[in-house]
């Protein structure tokens, strides 16, 4: 079985992150320790996260569930107790030990909680040791039982989790009972408040207007500041292939643009984009970081891919740009004609057709963690799938250094 490992996001109302669940594709069996397999995939996933421990820090806390023999294993304790969350699945409730592994990770302090939660007595025999429990609102589909079991979480003095939000529908559901966090594929982007203007992430917009103020600006530090950003990204493209410029041919490089416009223009353009300046809300900060990232995985697996009839800059603005529509007020199919990029990444952006637009559903497959369209996307376009989960960490680890490096100035 191919190891694909990922981070789903988990959110309060405002559209902040509270933190990340760290998810893997394992089956019922996995969890079973009397099953040969469950080895296996304790050795696989345990040296995996061995190696790979740093790159899952983030912002916010980390969810993950263990087979029971990685808790044997003390797994856990490769991660800070103040960065982690012990998920437990009702498979290791029924474990007979399960109780006292509980007991002794939530001694060491270490946080606990119980995934899909429900009127059942084990769960209930837990409660003195757990700190957040999770309701999938596809199980408990019931308003009324709904707004009760997050009642009883919260009359127990615990934070609740309403998980499995994949549609407008249940996110809208979501709303009206009283959970403290959101999660779900549909979370990710929906907590966003849209606006007829683009909003920059403020503290990068800073180090742009310093990079551009300098004695002797650095091209190459400003076109790093600005591809990290969806906003000023797109912002700066559609100018520099506006008719005022009068390009022969329309350019989808930032270094291009970059240096059409030339420095004092630049400077103007910065001085006035300062004018428009708003505060990026913490949930538009997320879909900002959501878009590197993908930029940034669209960009490391273009090279195993055979038969892309695009440069890797494009792969790179593929990911980039996939997630404009939830930064501007305006229909997607109409905010990627204004990119000048090729046909094949607009095709995939809109519709999701030919070889880019598997590439893009590779990518937001993995971010969901749909396992089998994991599969059936990378065999499509041939890609290794034992190489998925690092190359997916190793941008995340990126990601993470380079956000938080201009996060903390």
């Amino acid at each position: 079985m191919n190891k694909f490992i990922v981070r789903q996001p988990i959110k309060g109302l405002d559209g902040s992150t509270f933190g990340y669940e760290i998810m893997f594709n394992l089956d019922s069996d996995s969890y079973n320790q009397n099953e040969n397999g469950d080895y296996a995939v304790a050795e696989t996933i345990s040296s995996f996260l061995l190696q790979n421990s740093e790159k899952m820090s983030t912002a916010g806390i980390m969810f993950m569930a263990f087979t029971p023999n990685l808790l044997f294993r003390n797994t856990p304790n490769l991660f800070n107790k103040d960065e982690l969350v012990i998920q437990i699945e009702d498979n290791i409730i029924v474990h007979p030990l399960a109780q006292k592994l509980i007991e002794r990770y939530k001694e060491q302090g270490y946080r606990i909680c119980i995934n899909d939660f429900q009127f059942i007595p084990r769960y209930f025999a837990l409660l003195d040791y757990v700190d957040y429990i999770k309701v999938n609102i596809n199980v408990i589909t019931d308003s009324t039982s709904l707004n009760n079991i997050l009642k009883l979480g919260k009359g127990f003095n615990k934070k609740c989790i309403l998980t499995g939000i994949d549609n407008e529908i249940l996110f809208e559901k979501a709303k009206q009972v009283p959970a403290d966090y959101y999660q779900g594929s549909y979370v990710a982007e929906a907590m966003v408040t849209k606006s007829g203007k683009m909003e920059y992430l403020q503290s990068n917009f800073f180090q742009l207007v310093v990079a551009v103020t300098k004695d002797e600006p650095d091209m190459d530090e400003i076109e790093s500041i600005i591809v990290r950003d969806a906003s000023l990204t797109y912002a700066l493209l559609r100018m520099v292939n506006s008719v005022h410029y009068a390009l022969r041919h329309r350019t989808a490089s930032v270094k291009q643009a970059l240096m059409v416009l030339g420095i004092n223009q630049l400077k103007q353009w910065v001085y006035l984009l300062s004018f428009d300046q708003v505060n990026a809300d913490k949930a538009t900060e997320e879909v900002l970081r959501i878009s590197f990232l993908r930029a940034n995985f669209c960009a490391e697996l273009y090279g195993q891919v055979k038969g892309l009839e695009i440069t890797k800059s494009e792969a790179y603005l593929m990911g980039m740009f996939s997630t404009v529509d939830a930064l501007v007020d305006a229909p997607i199919e109409e905010v990627v004609q204004e990119i000048p990029v090729s046909d094949e990444v607009k095709r995939a952006i809109i519709s999701q057709e030919g070889v880019c637009g598997d590439l893009y559903k590779l990518v937001l497959s993995y971010e969901k963690a749909d396992w089998k369209n994991i599969v059936t996307y990378a065999d499509k376009l041939d890609i290794p799938a034992n190489l998925m989960a690092q190359i997916y960490f190793n941008c995340v680890e990126k990601v993470n250094a380079i956000w938080d490096s201009f996060m903390k100035e």
